[in-house]
C-alpha cells in the first residue's frame, strides 16, 4: 500500500476513484494491490489489457470495467454529492489521510466525509456501548465525553441509540469536536430518529463513511465500519456492553491495531455491566474519571490535562443531611422507601434533597421509581 503515489485528490480525479471503488467481481484488498502494482490511480486506468490480465488474473469483468474508463453517468449522483458544500472525499492518496487509519491492516480506500474534513486527523477518543444503556451508563458517556472533548480530545463513535449518541451529545454541549462513522451512505441518516444529531455533527463535526452513496443500513455494515472507529482513535471507551455486542468487537479491533481499550466498571447486576467486567479481565484498564483516559492518553494526545478540570463545573454544597443521604443511596437502583427506612428521613424532605442531587448530577432515576447514585 505504501508504494502509491501521493497525490491530492481534485475533482478531475474523484471519478477515478469513484469508480475503482465500485469495480465490479473486486474487494478492497485487490484495489489496494492495483494501487500497489501501478503506481498510482492514473495509471492502473491507462494499462493496456495486457498489463491488467497480469495483475487481475481471471477478473475479466473488472478488466473490462477499467477499459472502458469511468463512466460520469454512473457515478452522476456521488458527484452532485460532492459538487456541495462541506461534503468530500477523502482518497488513500491524499496526504491528509490519517495518519492512524492508515496503519490498521484493512484501511478503506476512500472516505466520505459530511463536515469538518481536518478533524479526521486530531487526536481521538472512541466512546461505545450499549444501544439500551442503564441512566447511569447514558450519563456516564455524556459526562465523559463532555469533560474529554473540554480537554482537547475528539469523541468519536458510530452515532447510534443509547451510548454513541449520548457521547455525540456530550462533545457538542462542550463545545467541542466529535466525529459519527456511518454504516450507511452518507446521504442516509440511521437511525431515522437522529437526523437533527446528524445535522448537528455536520456542522460542528464530521460524518464519515466507507460505503458509497444509497447503501442501506444493513446488517452486516456495522462489524465493517467499527474498524474505522477505532482506527482513528487512540483509544476506546466502552461504556457499557453485553458479553454479545458490537461495542466488544469494536474493543477487539482496537486492541488487535495496538490502541488503548478502556472500559467503566458497573454493577454485578447489570447485564449491560458484563461486557466491561470482561474487557477488564482481558486487560482493559478500568477508569472512573475521565482524567483516567487523559493522563494515559496526554502524552500520545498533546492535550492539558488542566482543561479537564476547567471544563468541570462546580458541584452542589452538600449539607450534614444530605450528605447522610447520599451515602444511604448505592451504585445500584434502590426505591424511595427504602431510603426513608435506611435515614429515618421524612418522605418530604428526601424527595426535595433528591431533586436537588439530580440536578446537579449526582443521582440518576431509575425504571420502577427507583434511584441511584453517579459516581464522579
Amino acid at each position: 500500500m505504501a508504494g502509491a503515489t501521493t497525490q491530492i485528490s481534485t475533482l478531475d480525479t474523484f471519478v477515478s476513484w469513484l469508480a475503482l471503488r465500485r469495480l465490479p467481481g473486486v474487494g478492497t484488498r485487490t484495489q489496494f494491490d492495483l494501487l500497489e502494482h501501478f503506481g498510482s490511480i492514473e495509471a492502473i486506468f491507462s494499462a493496456s489489457r495486457g498489463q491488467l490480465e497480469k495483475a487481475l488474473v481471471g477478473k475479466n469483468e473488472a478488466i473490462d470495467a477499467l477499459l472502458a474508463g469511468p463512466d460520469e453517468n454512473v457515478l452522476k449522483s456521488e458527484l452532485e454529492w460532492l459538487s456541495k458544500p462541506r461534503h468530500h472525499l477523502m482518497t488513500w492518496a491524499d496526504p491528509d489521510y490519517p495518519a492512524l487509519l492508515r496503519e490498521i491492516p484493512d484501511p478503506p480506500l476512500v472516505l466520505y466525509i459530511a463536515g469538518e474534513r481536518p478533524l479526521l486527523s486530531v487526536p481521538q477518543l472512541a466512546i461505545v456501548g450499549s444501544r439500551n444503556p442503564t441512566p447511569m451508563g447514558r450519563e456516564n458517556a455524556r459526562a465523559f465525553a463532555n469533560s474529554l472533548a473540554g480537554a482537547g480530545l475528539a469523541i468519536t463513535s458510530g452515532m447510534a441509540l443509547g451510548v454513541d449518541s449520548a457521547a455525540h451529545r456530550g462533545a457538542l454541549e462542550a463545545g467541542g469536536n466529535t466525529i459519527a462513522v456511518a454504516g450507511t451512505g452518507l446521504d442516509r441518516v440511521y437511525p431515522a430518529r437522529h437526523r437533527d444529531l446528524a445535522h448537528e455533527i455536520v456542522k460542528h463535526g464530521a460524518l464519515v463513511s466507507e460505503f458509497p452513496l444509497g447503501t442501506p443500513p444493513l446488517p452486516e455494515n456495522f462489524p465493517v465500519r467499527n474498524r474505522i472507529i477505532s482506527g482513528l482513535s487512540l483509544g476506546t471507551l466502552v461504556v457499557e456492553a453485553a458479553l454479545q455486542s458490537g461495542s466488544l468487537i469494536t474493543a477487539r479491533m482496537a486492541n488487535e491495531q495496538g490502541r488503548e481499550v478502556f472500559a467503566i466498571p458497573g454493577s454485578i447486576h447489570a447485564p449491560q455491566s458484563r461486557g466491561c467486567h470482561a474487557l477488564i479481565r482481558q486487560g482493559a484498564k478500568l477508569v472512573e474519571t475521565a482524567q483516567d483516559i487523559l493522563e494515559e492518553l496526554g502524552p500520545l494526545a498533546g492535550v492539558a490535562l488542566q482543561a479537564a478540570h476547567e471544563n468541570t463545573p462546580p458541584g452542589l454544597r452538600l449539607d450534614s443531611t444530605m450528605e447522610t443521604l447520599l451515602e444511604h443511596i448505592g451504585h445500584d437502583p434502590v426505591s424511595i422507601d427504602t431510603l426513608i427506612e435506611r435515614c429515618g428521613l421524612t418522605a418530604d424532605a428526601v424527595s426535595s434533597m433528591l431533586l436537588q442531587m439530580e440536578l446537579n448530577g449526582l443521582v440518576s432515576n431509575c425504571p420502577g421509581g427507583k434511584v441511584q447514585r453517579i459516581s464522579r
